[in-house]
């Protein structure tokens, strides 16, 4: 990206706010007639395109002019439109709280507008629990961490896996735009910011599975996040010990353009000191997003969408102690460094988006974006290392001390890699509302442009031998007679690749509502068809989802959902162990079904809810892969089938009045079978297979060979369970307190080096974390202070204090692994964080 082009982004980044006119304020709590609210009513001025959404609890605010005759519309799908006019003086605040009526002529006395948002896999995300939530790694997909078939055992990144997928499987999109995750990233200490600024959300929907056709072509999940697009000067700050955030937003007067900018800075220097390896840790990852429209007329809207994130991780290691093993078997690993790590991660993104409206009930958008990744990795650290056994004899002065050396050695990690990633897309989506059926369709064009350039490798050399160990020439009486020898380096990557390539999808899409002997009925078909000209494959995707609402008088809903979902390969899954891109790649293809069950009710007089998900998926040409920490190394085959089946809990609602917490559970399976995997083992004449070195009759009489069939997949996560409670004190509502919780069963993993993936059978141990966050609503719009104190400038202050791991417990995250002379390898836990204090400070205005 040239100069003249950033020049041209730092000048939209930075538009002022257009003028503030004299306003006067709505507000109030939609509820329908069982006192129960609203969430995603539109609530605008109308003959203008403006206007909010109201929030979970069915609360709104709306900004109009003052001085004005002005008539606000008020709809949610399935209930009567509501129209109020007014006329309302500079800074006046009118509260407006109807309660809306089920529109009996179009939908049949059927409450589609719950049961609708209801009827889709798609679940409603508060943006603002954010806020609430103790969150060392800061990132938007925190949330989603606590959410039943979500699983990461990674605090510090914003990857996650869904339901037996990889991190690769999800798909991300902002303002309909799908955004991607970073190429080079090896662990979550490097990656930097995620691409969604929480402080700039407006709504967020979720799906872990059973998408409909209209979202995109990969086998897991789908995020849809939309910025605000606000009708009112605002903003919004938050100061710690990590970084810091501020947003602005704001509009003209007369509504036509609105703009919201947000920038962030954070150093996970504070958190990574807690890490085993000592040394200094110099991370700096900032970031500048805006979204800008303009209404061109009252049916003709256009908008910017801008990012430009910097990111820059320096480390320099100095020493590591590790204490590992059994209690009879009581090792330490002490390493000491020399070298350094430097990682540059920048990325670029802009779209602008065409939205048309000829009629209220149709929208026509055209999208072009650009995405680019410039991403440098430059590695050279030499470590010299000890692996000693410690005393383990109560009664020993030297309890705990070194005993004795097992092995030293030396051991030395290269790396000077370059990629450059851009993705161009042209895009046109565009949906038809009618009274009882919805249709979707959209068609996008993009173009993919890769170089890559990677350089890797590394040795050992234990106790003063290179490993793997040549052959050495003593006691030849004519060395030259043994011949050339090689040493050869462990782990050798080197790569020069350039791809150019062009890809074609469309959808269309359809919803019915209907209602029949007072049972209600939801039914969605659509499909997908796709076109890579890399290797020339045609795709289509049917999908399908069914739901009923019965006529009982407990408030249950059945959805049942499913259809065919394609990945065609990008970069990651096209190249190699050695860095060889595949031609021949194909795509994988998952064939999911999702059953599930709704069910809505009240205890202690407070409404709850819980779900309960079944879903089975069978894969084929599946792509197998290695994990280790958030790196994913395919194998670039398409030579494996795979299953992913369970069930997923979660039970929400006020537990303690006034704020949400929930429970989620999940037990889950997922396993492979790669077609052309097999090894031999040894029989003896006893007829017990040889392992040698232990079996005492080690004399061979018969070879077999042995097919290992399915086994578990590197994400293969049996079990997990996660809360997030809130609780305030009652006399003193404005300190609260929030706790979450993670626990989830190890996930496998296999020797080093290994390109057997049966031999993957040992367990990361499982997963455990307790965050702690206590916060005082120190300042509010209620919370006048006296005279012209300057801090009555802002709305809302937050105070708060967060316990990281608050039980101090060492998570595995991964392994590395120390060879001695012998070749015996020990595998070595990388621990994550342990216990940190976080002050943090938000506040909005």
């Amino acid at each position: 990206m040239s100069f003249k082009h950033l020049i041209y982004i730092f000048l939209l980044l930075t538009i002022p706010a257009v003028g503030v006119s004299q306003t006067a304020t709505i507000s109030g709590k939609l509820k329908n007639a069982k006192n129960e609210p609203l969430e995603n009513a539109s609530i605008s001025i109308i003959g203008s395109s403006k206007g909010v959404k109201s929030s979970p609890d069915g609360s709104y605010s709306l900004t109009i002019p003052a001085n004005t005759n002005v008539t606000i519309g008020i709809t949610y799908v399935g209930f009567k439109t509501i129209k109020k006019s007014f006329n309302l003086a500079p800074n006046q605040v009118e509260e407006f709280s109807p309660t809306m009526e089920i529109d009996v002529v179009n939908i049949g006395g059927f409450e589609v507008s719950e049961e609708g948002n209801r009827s889709t896999t798609m679940k409603k995300i508060d943006p603002n629990l954010l806020n609430s939530l103790a969150n060392p790694s800061g990132s938007f997909e925190a949330i989603l961490k606590t959410f039943p078939g979500v699983n990461s055992n990674n605090e510090l990144s914003s990857q996650y896996s869904v339901r037996g997928g990889n991190f690769d499987e999800n798909l991300v999109y902002v303002n309909d735009i799908e955004v991607y995750r970073p190429f080079l990233i090896r662990s979550g200490r490097q990656e930097g910011l995620s691409f969604i600024n929480s402080n700039m959300v407006d709504n967020v929907s979720f799906s872990a599975g059973g998408f409909e056709a209209k979202y995109g072509d990969k086998m897991s999940s789908v995020l849809d996040v939309h910025y605000k697009e606000p009708d009112e000067f605002a903003g919004s700050g938050t100061l710690s010990l990590q970084g810091a955030e501020l947003h602005v937003e704001g509009a003209s007067k007369n509504h036509r353009f609105t703009h919201i900018t947000g920038a962030r800075f954070r150093s996970n220097q504070y958190v990574l000191q807690s890490l085993d390896t000592d040394g200094e840790y110099r991370p700096i990852f900032m970031d500048i997003q805006t979204y800008l429209t303009y209404d061109i007329s009252e049916k003709w809207e256009i908008g910017f969408l801008g990012n430009v994130a910097l990111n820059r991780y320096n480390f320099i290691p100095q020493n590591r102690q590790t204490e590992f093993g059994t209690i009879n078997e009581a090792l330490q690993l002490s390493v000491f460094f020399d070298g350094q790590e430097i990682d540059q991660f920048q990325t670029y993104f802009g779209a602008i988006s065409n939205t048309f409206r000829p009629k209220e009930n149709i929208e026509l958008k055209f999208i072009t974006s650009a995405f680019s990744s410039l991403e440098d990795e430059s590695l050279d650290i030499e470590g010299a290392y000890r692996i000693s056994e410690l005393e383990r004899d109560l009664g020993s002065d030297n309890f705990g001390e070194v005993k004795f050396d097992r092995g030293v050695g030396t051991f030395f990690d290269h790396a000077r890699n370059r990629l450059d990633a851009a993705v161009l897309n042209l895009e046109h989506k565009g949906k038809i509302v009618k009274q009882r059926h919805t249709t979707f369709w959209g068609v996008k064009y993009q173009r993919e442009m890769i170089t890559d350039k990677l350089s890797e490798w590394a040795f050992v050399d234990s106790a003063g031998y290179f490993t793997p160990r040549p052959q050495d020439s003593i006691g030849y009486t004519n060395p030259a007679a043994q011949g050339e020898q090689l040493l050869e380096l462990r782990e050798v990557l080197k790569t020069d690749i350039s791809l150019n390539s062009n890809r074609y999808n469309a959808y269309l899409q359809r919803s019915w509502q209907w209602e029949k002997d007072t049972v209600g009925y939801t039914f969605t078909l659509g499909g997908r068809v796709a076109y890579w000209d890399f290797n020339e494959d045609f795709l289509f995707s049917p999908r399908a989802g069914f739901s009923i609402k019965p006529n009982w008088k407990k408030d249950f809903l059945f959805r049942l959902s499913g259809g065919v979902y394609y990945q065609p390969p990008f970069y990651r899954e096209m190249r190699d162990l050695d860095g060889i891109v595949n031609p021949d790649i194909k795509s994988q293809a998952s064939y999911q079904a999702v059953l599930a069950s709704d069910y809505n009710f009240k205890a202690w007089e407070r409404p709850f809810k819980l779900t309960t998900e079944v879903y089975y998926k069978h894969m084929k040409n599946v792509i197998p892969y290695q994990i280790d920490n958030v790196r994913i190394r395919y194998f670039a085959t398409n030579n494996a089938n795979a299953y992913a089946t369970g069930i997923d809990f979660k039970i929400n609602g006020e537990f303690v009045k006034g704020v949400e917490s929930w429970f989620s559970m999940s037990v889950m399976k997922t396993a492979e079978d790669l077609v052309d995997d097999f090894y031999f083992v040894d029989i003896n004449s006893d007829g017990e297979e040889i392992v040698y070195g232990y079996t005492e009759n080690d004399t061979p009489v018969e070879t077999k060979r042995v097919e290992p069939g399915y086994i578990p997949r590197p994400t293969d996560q049996r079990f997990s369970f996660s809360l997030f409670f809130q609780d305030y004190i009652p006399k003193l509502p404005s300190f609260k307190m929030n706790i979450s919780l993670h626990y989830a069963t190890g996930l496998p993993f296999g020797p080093p080096q290994s390109r057997n993936r049966h031999e993957a059978t040992l367990r990361i141990p499982p997963y455990r974390r307790v965050d702690l966050g206590f916060s005082y609503h120190a300042k509010s719009t209620e919370k006048q202070l006296k005279g012209k104190n300057p801090i009555n400038t802002f709305n809302n202050i937050w105070i708060s204090l967060e316990v990281f791991n608050l039980l101090q417990i060492n998570n595995v995250i991964s392994y590395v692994w120390i060879e001695d002379v012998t070749g015996r390898n020990y595998a070595v836990p990388n621990f994550l964080t342990s216990r940190q204090l976080n002050l943090k400070i938000h506040f909005d205005f």
